[in-house]
């Protein structure tokens, strides 16, 4: 999945933040707080974070691009002063909450300074420091970390692309093996030190535990947002259930019952990814005759054009040129909905291929390193379909943090963590056939016709509609972890378990009880909140159909295009300009014209898919 690095206000949130002045501290007075001297601290935090996280952010980026023992120190060490800085801070806010009187900015700024972070660590001495070195230490072993492949080690970003394509089920289970066990296994007890330490840190600040200091943070009561999440899972779960029954039919059909089963769950590792999370690189495996050829596929496309993927040993003049077109692609979408173009200092910064020197993380991301225009992504692009779309969505992301560039340090942030990360998906679900056309990748005499349509939904629900039940199973996993109710000894199993209920798939293997498997995901050594993936994955179809709206679209939902749509530019950008400064209802209803939250576009935008599934199914058993 993608992340976002934003080094702004989520740089207060990912405790990345140094030690500098303190505003007066509140518990020094000698008499009750007033409004004026909330005002007055929240001024300061201001200020203090605003400045500091410049140099915070270009110490997070050295560290994600250069990994060493040296810059992992000064990660951990920035870690560390920005924990006990931002604690502080929180602390203090606590105090002035709930004075009366105060003005809307304020109280919405002490909520969030309150709430914002990610891995409190509590006033202890040295806890800090412990926080911020294991924190550290997890992130760098997963970008360090490797997997084998026929006995020979292979990294990352190459272990992934080589799940996607393998087709061998002994291939494909010595991958997924080797990966939980090498990066996984080993950080088991660093985790577990972790969830203590910061537990501390939250009921210091009120919070009965971290997760529910995360689940605080989306305008509502922690419960109430829980619920939230349950309800419009249960919306869009009978369009999951039509998709797993058909895939493990096929799935069957391919590897047959000794690998995969016509009934129960699915073999993890037989989706074409590590985590089983998109299924999309097995599209075609899946892929019915008659109905599954959706006629094109972009990364094809590409290399027709003369996007040439750069080789591990090419330095030439040539090195990352079909990458970094594939970006400028992405940027002439925005550019065409009237946004500016990216600043020079974009091309010359970002981290568009894997450099041959040294390790980096290449798990995509986007930054923002002076919270105003230094916009970048770091990614290890690869020539496919994939990569196309994901940077599509990472540059949603830049283009957010740029329109709200205005608003004051505490606001430089997404109406809700899910909105940054659906808008670059709102963008990607426009890269339909015409799109392709506009852009000259696809010819216009190749476009699908309409009874291509229930492969080229198919495509979609593969990665889309797949996604949704791990998008929402592991922050309930790290919930359970943090309120205790998924202890260290049951870690693992807590994840399996987790797994088959809400995914309905199984390990290639037996899986032992000292492993660590949720930690070969990024985001879990990452300490990445994932709930937004999956808000992400039902406000882009609500974002989607609300641009198709205003582009006067008239079609089937799925086939909308608003490339070149200034109107929708000029809509979207209100929305986006707004950052924090409103809570998310009144954000989406200024682009969509409703205030909740609904899997409804969704179903729309899948609704014939959902008609053709329920026939090829018919007969089959359902869930697992």
């Amino acid at each position: 999945m993608k992340n976002l690095v934003s080094i702004a206000a989520l740089a207060f949130a990912s405790l990345s933040l140094p030690t500098v002045a303190m505003a007066q501290d509140s518990s020094a007075a000698s008499s009750a707080p007033t409004v004026a001297e909330a005002d007055a601290f929240v001024a300061a935090a201001e200020k203090d974070l605003f400045d500091f996280s410049i140099e915070a952010g270009r110490v997070a980026w050295i560290n994600s691009t250069h990994i060493t023992d040296d810059t992992d120190a000064l990660a951990a060490r920035y870690g560390e002063i920005g924990t006990e800085k931002s604690v502080r801070y929180a602390l203090d806010a606590a105090k002035y909450q709930a004075l009366p009187g105060l003005s809307y900015d304020t109280k919405r700024k002490l909520d969030i300074l309150r709430g914002g972070i990610v891995l409190p660590a509590p006033t202890t001495a040295g806890a800090a420091a412990e926080l911020a070195t294991i924190t550290t230490k997890l992130q760098s072993a997963y970008g360090k970390g490797r997997g084998t492949l026929n006995g020979k080690e292979i990294n990352g970003s190459d272990i992934e692309a080589a799940m996607g394509s393998s087709r061998n089920p002994e291939e494909l289970k010595e991958m997924w093996v080797s990966w939980h066990d090498n990066v996984g296994a080993p950080m088991g007890k660093d985790y577990a030190r972790m969830v203590e330490i910061a537990n501390q840190g939250a009921t210091e600040l009120g919070y009965a535990d971290v997760g529910a200091m995360w689940r605080s943070g989306y305008d509502m009561p922690a419960d109430d947002f829980a619920k939230l999440t349950d309800k419009l899972w249960l919306e869009v779960k009978p369009l999951y259930d039509e998709l797993h029954t058909y895939v493990r039919t096929q799935l069957n059909k391919k590897y047959g019952d000794a690998v995969q089963s016509k009934t129960g769950p699915i073999r993890a590792d037989l989706l074409g990814n590590m985590w089983a999370q998109e299924w999309g690189n097995i599209y075609d495996v899946v892929a019915p005759p008659g109905a599954g050829d959706i006629g094109y596929d972009i990364g094809a496309l590409l290399v027709a054009k003369g996007y040439k993927q750069t080789e591990a040993g090419d330095f030439s003049a040539n090195r990352g040129k079909a990458e970094k077109d594939m970006v400028k692609v992405g940027e002439g979408f925005f550019s065409s909905l009237g946004f500016a173009p990216l600043p020079k200092t974009f091309w010359d910064r970002a981290q568009f291929i894997k450099p041959a020197d040294r390790e980096v993380v290449c798990h995509a991301s986007a930054w923002d390193i002076d919270n105003v225009d230094d916009l970048r992504i770091k990614m290890c692009i690869k020539v496919k379909s994939d990569d196309f779309v994901t940077i599509h969505h990472e540059l949603g992301h830049n283009y957010y943090q740029r329109a709200y560039n205005k608003q004051s340090y505490l606001y430089l942030n997404g109406a809700n963590d899910g909105f940054h990360e659906a808008i670059g998906d709102a963008v990607a679900l426009s890269i339909t056939p015409n799109y392709l056309v506009q852009i000259g990748l696809l010819d216009a005499s190749k476009v699908p016709g309409a009874d291509k349509d229930n492969g080229l939904l198919l495509r979609q629900a593969m990665d889309k509609v797949a996604f949704l039940p791990f998008g929402l199973l592991i922050d309930k996993w790290r919930w359970g972890v943090f309120n205790g109710s998924i202890t260290p000894a049951n870690y693992n199993k807590g994840w399996t378990d987790l797994r088959l209920q809400y995914q309905g798939i199984v390990p290639p293997v037996e899986r032992p009880a000292d492993r660590f498997d949720a930690g070969a995901k990024y985001h879990i050594p990452g300490n990445t909140p994932y709930t937004r993936y999956f808000l992400a994955r039902i406000l882009q179809f609500q974002f989607y159909k609300a641009a198709c709206d205003i582009s006067g679209w008239k079609g089937p939902l799925h086939r909308c295009s608003f490339y070149g749509n200034k109107e929708v530019g000029t809509r979207l950008n209100a929305m986006l300009e707004m950052g924090a400064s409103k809570p998310w209802p009144d954000a989406l209803q200024a682009f969509t014209g409703t205030r909740e939250m609904s899997g409804k576009p969704m179903l729309e935008y899948f609704a014939p898919l959902m008609k053709w599934l329920k026939a090829q199914n018919k007969g089959a058993k359902k869930g697992w």
